[in-house]
């Protein structure tokens, strides 16, 4: 079915006018969405939800949000109203849903007069059972008096943390959902994020007036994702050898400018990588149509800045890759978390060095917000920093932010595969910033490193630095070393950089401690960028190339390719990998056993079964020949 096919119309409602729950959460799992069991805490939510109560989740992406207010929208009487921010999101939602067998469809400024008409009709008349629409659109007079005269099952507020100036998505237009709890107090409301830090809870609950609501909240981990943050050296090499692991995979590239995104996009494309640019200086068609092929279509890479990607419902996403430093951990765990939503393994890669911090911390100082904000925002920055240059295990730095506990040692992230090592740093320390304080803080990074590795440069000279104490104290070290120490310094706070002064350094509040030996520093040691094992972080353990398994998977995927296409939705919509792999472990012969598969529900089976069981049948006639 797709978005132009006629709204399916759903059983009448309860003569009653109560809104008790119509089919039971579990029957809908299963003979809807095709899963015999929720995951954890899941089920707790649908059944809460379903039984009238408010709730707020934090589940991180892939753990199954949606599934959390569709359940209940489609157990209870009347219509769930569903907020989400993006219209691309919506539409493949309602598409997905509709595939499934739902009676879905959204209220957007793209419908002509005839179909929002039609969608207004149906819902009117008990005929759908989720409607999408905008916050701009939800809020409006005109909306409002609508959805007064409608039997409502929920109001579902996706990407919660948009109500929050302290949220890295902050939405102006989610402030004012407040209003919903006072106009439609019986109404059960669900509210639900990915990214959200304690003080961004606060504010969820305090502007949704979810204070009576039930906080659900599993693990923030993502253990399917691997985390690699190594130090930028030559930025291009890096990810080429980085997209070598992931041959014919779909993945995200993410650069800081458009400049960068394009020139990064055509580069790829010469080394016969297919990419596509995305930022929001392209011409709206261009952008939508690149967004868009890579929704629809399989290992496409798509290099974008942070104007893409709030909300994409692409589940096979098998990398993201940072070629800047983001703006904060939420950010950081946002963008990442696009990866490896279908819970199959998948990889998040980052190049970091000093430039990257001096940047971010650049936007912010020269930014227009106000001095309130710019603090927070710089805590949250370094905090990603600290991150980047700790020595402990990645997701247990991560998860620390959300303040959840981990006890390290995950050995999936490139700190545990390859311990880092370490060293008292201090003397180091000691003569980077003595060297400091020595050149006056004045000069910047190279001068400083010039005259700890005795480099008598015509700058050096011309300013007397040869004749300093400190001139060729640092020999030990090049170049590379000292910069290394340099950041792991002004991400401690101790040094810091005045950009007005053309970058440079100055001692900043602990720095003195250190120089008297009142305080230890140890430190990372700086190593190359490890080449790590091609078949770490692939696209699937199931994937090993030249298997018989992988051969009947690339015939499900091109199936599943051409079916897409015949309805121009995403090739997801029809299934998603993880339920390919599930039928690639079942290879069922029957339609009974088809129906075993995870993800295959009783409309997809009607769809689909027959197909994709011949596709099943001819790979087996191939085997047993």
């Amino acid at each position: 079915m797709t978005a132009s096919t006629p709204l399916a119309r759903r059983a009448d409602p309860d003569p009653s006018g109560t809104t008790t729950a119509r089919r039971s959460p579990k029957a809908v799992l299963k003979e809807v969405f095709g899963f015999d069991s929720f995951r954890p805490l899941q089920g707790e939510v649908v059944e809460h939800v379903a039984g009238g109560g408010n709730a707020l989740v934090l589940f991180p992406t892939g753990r199954g949000k949606s599934l959390c207010f569709q359940i209940p929208a489609i157990c209870r009487h009347g219509v769930g109203i569903v907020v989400s921010p993006l219209l691309a999101l919506i539409h493949d939602q309602v598409e997905a849903l509709r595939q499934a067998g739902v009676a879905a469809a959204a209220l957007h400024s793209g419908l002509g007069a005839d179909e929002a008409y039609a969608v207004r009709d149906a819902a009117r008349d008990g005929a759908l059972d989720l409607l999408y629409v905008t916050p701009e659109r939800l809020l409006t007079p005109a909306f409002l008096d609508f959805l007064a005269g409608i039997d409502i099952a929920l109001f579902a507020i996706d990407e919660a943390h948009c109500v929050s100036q302290w949220g890295h998505d902050f939405r102006p237009e989610y402030a004012g959902l407040g209003r919903l709890g006072e106009l439609f107090p019986d109404i059960p409301l669900i509210a639900l994020t990915a990214t959200a830090d304690p003080r961004t809870r606060e504010d969820i609950v305090r502007s949704l007036r979810l204070e009576d609501a039930r906080i659900f909240e599993s693990s923030f981990d993502r253990p399917n994702i691997s985390y690699t943050i190594t130090e930028r050296a030559e930025p291009r090499r890096q990810l080429i050898d980085f997209l070598a692991r992931h041959k014919g995979a779909s993945g995200i590239v993410y650069c800081l400018s458009r400049r960068s995104v394009e020139e990064t996009a055509e580069w790829l494309t010469t080394k016969g990588i297919r990419a596509l640019p995305y930022h929001a200086g392209l011409d709206g068609r261009i952008r939508a149509a690149n967004q868009n092929a890579f929704l629809r279509e399989d290992g496409l890479v798509l290099v974008a800045t942070v104007a893409f990607g709030m909300g994409i419902d692409k589940p096979d996403v098998r990398f993201v890759a940072h070629m800047d430093l983001p703006s904060s951990v939420e950010a950081y765990y946002q963008e990442t978390g696009r990866a490896g939503r279908d819970g199959l393994p998948a990889e998040a890669f980052m190049v970091f060095g000093t430039k990257d911090v001096l940047l971010r911390r650049r936007m912010i100082d020269e930014g227009s917000a106000p001095d309130t904000v710019k603090r927070v925002e710089r805590a949250k920055l370094e905090a990603l920093i600290g991150i980047c240059e700790t020595c402990d295990c990645r997701r247990q730095a991560i998860l620390r932010h959300f303040g959840e506990a981990h006890p390290g040692h995950c050995m999936n992230c490139d700190t545990c595969r390859e311990p880092v090592e370490r060293f008292d740093g201090t003397v180091a320390a000691q003569k980077l910033l003595s060297a400091i304080v020595r050149t006056g803080e004045r000069f910047g990074a190279g001068h400083v490193a010039d005259v700890l590795m005795g480099k008598p440069t015509e700058k050096v000279v011309r300013f007397g630095h040869d004749k300093l104490k400190t001139f060729g104290v640092g020999g030990e070290m090049d170049a590379k070393g000292w910069g290394s120490v340099l950041r792991q310094l002004v991400s401690l706070g101790v040094v810091g950089v005045d950009h007005e002064a053309f970058g440079a350094l100055r001692l900043e509040e602990g720095a003195r401690e250190i120089l008297k030996g009142e305080r230890p520093v140890m430190l990372r040691a700086a190593r190359a960028p490890a080449r790590r094992d091609r078949r770490r972080g692939g696209t699937a353990p199931e994937a090993d190339a030249g298997t018989p398994e992988a051969a009947l998977f690339e015939k499900l995927r091109e199936i599943r390719a051409a079916l897409a296409r015949e309805q121009a939705v995403p090739a997801y919509v029809v299934f998603g990998d993880a339920a390919l792999w599930s039928m690639v472990a079942v290879q069922p012969r029957t339609l009974a056993e088809m129906r075993t598969v995870s993800g295959v529900g009783d409309e997809k089976l009607k769809r689909y079964g027959a197909v994709f069981l011949e596709v099943i049948d001819g790979w087996r006639g191939g085997q047993d020949g």
